[in-house]
């Protein structure tokens, strides 16, 4: 693997060394990274509620209505997203790995993007887009440097600031909006009515529990509709938060010279969204807004998150790195994926295998093991009170078909199949309809193959588990319930693998 990456580096290199001079004023380029949230845009079919602000952004740029990230966890998503390569390939697929004693390394010879936007000249910087306001859209009195939460070790020198304003004159930024996102509404009842309370105060009312449409696996249940509600009222939030990023954009000027990219780091946090593989988990909204690109325009292909780096770096006038596998999606030669991947590896001490394929039809999930439940012991997904009330009506057996069957059976099926478009919540698994057979194993082949493609180490030893758990419960506090919690289910994972479940 190291004489490819260095092979791959060489060529970077070369590509550098021969690239013309910049005629034109390189544009700025934007981020906007908002954590665990689904594409609940007005744009997007929400009616629920209105977004002005990111609705304003797909009318003047393109919004792509396949976009998928290859984690759906935050670390191993952003690992992926800033260095342009699939979290698998470049062994950062674990959530939260490599943070303690057990340290993680990049490949040689691959280089995180802001790195790259360095040498070529720009300045980096990573915040909320709006100094004195947080990534809360709250008010602070010192500003601070935004989420990056990476699998490897790395330089914080890549980022030169927190805002753009520290730049030199005439100095082209690159600059993440980092924002909370899905985040502000908590995980219990007190936190989403602080959320409600917020968001009465700055558009005059919030979200009305009882007109939420939930995705027909979850019951109707206050606590869920409550929670909803206040995660629309976080997309409000969001919004709301890009709206003045844009209005200072244009006030100093630098609107109109400036590559804007709109996404989140995966989707809603729930029970079968963040962490899982289906659409609730994987597809996000990804709005591209500037010089050059087409006004109007609503994008059917697939594409994947990290190929928002590829993006950025066409935008720059830097060659794309060999090694680098996301994909210039606004390229005039850019060929459209025929598939999409992704995958799920282990999450706190909830140590899983999943991996995906989809194709424009067809949605193909693996689980490598089956035995294990989807809803199975993690203190991060455990601590929501929304988790807690489905247990608690599992267990009271008043849960509605569909939540059991989908939610709570004891095992899960070793692959499943679905039409995505169609079947948009994946409730009807196709997997054992012999009309579906071919296209079956046409995707299953296709995902070993990218499972080989992508250099995919896949599950954690026994040996390296316990030095990452290790590491987890050092930044806990000890004697609480959550490491008891913690180190509990953790016994749980040991045991499974001993047993090969």
């Amino acid at each position: 693997m190291r004489l490819f990456f260095l092979s791959c580096l060489l060529v970077t290199l070369s590509a550098r060394a021969a690239a013309p001079p910049q005629a034109e004023p390189r544009p700025n380029v934007i981020w906007f990274v908002v954590d665990d949230m689904s594409a609940n845009f007005s744009c997007y079919g929400e009616s629920a509620i209105t977004t002005p602000h990111v609705d304003r952004l797909a009318a003047e740029g393109t919004r792509f209505s396949h976009a998928f990230v290859t984690a759906p966890v935050c670390s191993s998503s952003r690992s992926a997203l800033i260095t342009g390569c699939y979290q698998t390939t470049i062994g950062a697929h674990h959530h939260r790995s490599g943070r303690g004693q057990h340290r993680l390394a990049l490949p040689e010879g691959i280089m995180p993007l802001p790195a790259m936007m360095q040498e070529a000249g720009y300045f980096t910087c990573i915040g909320s887009g709006l100094p004195g306001i947080d990534h809360r859209g709250l008010p602070v009195k010192k500003d601070r440097k935004g989420k990056t939460d990476y699998n490897f070790d790395w330089d914080e020198a890549i980022y030169d600031s927190n805002d753009w304003a520290g730049r030199k004159a005439g100095q082209p930024f690159f600059m993440q909006v980092q924002l909370h996102g899905g985040k502000l509404r908590g995980e219990n009842a007190a936190s989403c009515e602080s959320l409600r309370k917020r968001a009465t105060e700055a558009f005059g009312a919030a979200v009305d529990p009882d007109k939420v449409t939930l995705p027909p696996h979850y019951p109707r249940d206050p606590v869920l509709l409550e929670d909803w509600a206040a995660y629309l009222d976080s997309v409000r939030l969001t919004d709301h938060h890009v709206g003045q990023v844009m209005e200072r954009l244009d006030r100093e000027g630098l609107l109109e010279n400036t590559l804007v990219i709109f996404m989140s780091d995966h989707g809603i946090s729930h029970a079968r969204g963040k962490q899982f593989l289906y659409d609730e988990g994987t597809q996000i909204p990804f709005i591209v807004r500037g010089p050059g690109v087409a006004a109007g325009v609503a994008r059917e292909d697939l594409i994947e998150h990290i190929d928002l780096t590829a993006i950025t770096l066409g935008a720059a006038g830097v060659p794309i790195p060999g090694w680098m596998q996301g994909r210039d999606v606004l390229a005039k030669d850019y060929q459209p994926r025929d598939a999409v991947f992704a995958a799920r590896d282990r999450c706190g001490e909830a140590a899983d295998r999943i991996r995906s394929v989809r194709t424009s039809t067809h949605l193909l999930i693996r689980n490598f093991h089956p035995e294990r439940p989807l809803l199975m012991p993690n203190d991060y997904k455990d601590g929501k009170a929304i988790i807690r009330r489905l247990r608690e009506l599992h267990a009271a057996g008043s849960l509605p078909t569909l939540s059991e069957k989908l939610l709570f059976a004891p095992v899960r099926p070793a692959e499943e199949l679905y039409e995505w478009k169609t079947d948009r919540w994946q409730v009807v698994n196709l997997v054992d309809d012999p009309a579906q057979a071919e296209t079956r194993r046409t995707l299953s082949t296709r995902l070993d193959q990218w499972i080989a493609e992508s250099r995919d180490p896949g599950d954690e030893s026994l040996e390296v588990y316990d030095l990452e758990i290790a590491d987890e419960l050092a930044v806990i506090k000890p004697g609480s319930e959550r490491s008891r919690v913690f180190s509990e289910n953790a016994e749980v994972y040991r045991a499974w693998m001993k047993e090969g479940k």
